[in-house]
């Protein structure tokens, strides 16, 4: 370990608050955050290992539900001092996954079946889900599998939604970063092109970052029917960042909230729903 880095868990964690305080939106969550980091591993001295990283994670996630930490006990990695941001996705790699869209099929009563297991860029995932919601057409109903799907671009969230929530332009979301703030829309679509029929949505403890954000979005929007398991609650935006030569973190930068319903799912998830499905 470089000598500037920190050496004992207190350190550590006063590492990982002063990152916090220079990424995240400034407020009383980020205030609770630091204070309870801070107030909880104070004295102590003990070296940074995978088991005093799990409890660091998990005491953070007590208020922000996407923190994590992952320590690799041969890491070498250069220790970030600006946020980098996520590197590029490789879109062949993307091409050899079909952008996530692991299996399509129509049922002999007419259900259309969509298993979605990632969100890759929209640049890249576009046209594997434009194709998927083709054979959509004419369906009885729409059913939407979101239980391995681990999240990804609020851009193909928002490609999805369009075109399950109606022909006109609508807000998702708007995202407060600590300097900036960033709002995600539907597009308009041709007259008569959104698929209006019944729609379920399948959640799970696998539903994960941006892909709750699209099974909340349709929910809270009367849109879809949730069935399934609560899923983990993870609504931050977040970014990678290397805190020591040995912890890689995912760290939160961005407060997500719903156009619609002023609020969004962190810490409880996105829960299975029951009633009508309203039809656009």
């Amino acid at each position: 370990m470089a000598n500037d880095e920190p050496t004992g868990l207190s350190a550590f964690t006063g590492h990982l608050v002063g990152w916090l305080h220079r990424l995240m939106p400034p407020g009383p969550r980020l205030d609770r955050l630091a204070a309870d980091l801070g107030e909880t591993f104070a004295g102590r001295p003990e070296p940074v290992d995978a088991a005093t990283c799990r409890e660091v994670e998990a005491r953070a996630q007590l208020h922000s539900r996407h923190l994590e930490l992952r320590f690799d006990p041969e890491g070498t990695a250069t220790p970030d001092t600006e946020s980098r941001g996520w590197p590029p996705v490789d879109r062949g790699e993307v091409l050899a996954r079909a952008a996530g869209v692991r299996e399509v099929r129509r049922e002999a009563d007419g259900t259309f079946v969509l298993r979605l297991d990632t969100l890759d860029p929209v640049e890249h995932a576009a046209p594997f889900v434009e194709a998927a919601f083709a054979l959509a057409r004419g369906a009885t109903r729409l059913v939407l599998d979101l239980r391995g799907n681990g999240g990804g671009d609020p851009g193909t969230v928002a490609l999805i939604a369009e075109h399950l929530l109606g022909d006109h332009a609508q807000p998702l979301s708007e995202v407060t970063y600590r300097d900036r703030r960033r709002q995600w829309w539907t597009r308009a679509r041709p007259a008569g092109s959104a698929l209006d029929q019944e729609l379920t949505v399948l959640v799970g403890a696998g539903t994960y970052s941006s892909a709750e954000a699209l099974a909340y979005h349709l929910q809270v929007r009367g849109r879809a029917r949730i069935v399934g398991e609560a899923s983990p609650g993870a609504a931050d935006h977040v970014t990678p960042v290397q805190l020591t030569a040995q912890v890689h973190g995912i760290l939160p930068e961005g407060t997500v909230i719903d156009a619609v319903s002023g609020a969004n799912w962190e810490g409880v998830g996105v829960r299975p729903s029951e009633g009508l499905v309203h039809q656009v």
